[in-house]
């Protein structure tokens, strides 16, 4: 989560597609098109330890625009494991 966040942050459009889950992955993504990130809390998780196939994380992401105007995204994240490795499959906006 913190890894796709952070992608997110600097517009890296390449990562974040390659973590999202084929089944659910956009066509195409430009972070550039959405606000400048400015920070993360992560307020629960469940699952997602080494033994786990899926998991959740609920978060709270901060942002501005480029007009100034500041808010939040809050969201209750699924992953799960592709080959091994995690990938987004969908989240919950709170």
């Amino acid at each position: 989560m913190r890894s796709r966040y952070s992608a997110f942050a600097v517009g890296d459009a390449a990562y974040l597609l390659g973590t999202w889950h084929p089944a659910t992955r956009p066509a195409r993504l430009d972070p550039a098109d959405g606000p400048r990130w400015t920070g993360l809390e992560i307020l629960d998780t469940s699952g997602g330890s080494a033994f786990h196939g899926e998991g959740t994380v609920t978060f709270r992401a901060h942002w501005v625009t480029a007009a100034g105007e500041r808010g939040t995204q809050e969201e209750r994240s699924r992953f799960v494991r592709v080959d091994g490795a995690w990938s987004y499959l969908d989240g919950a906006v709170a």
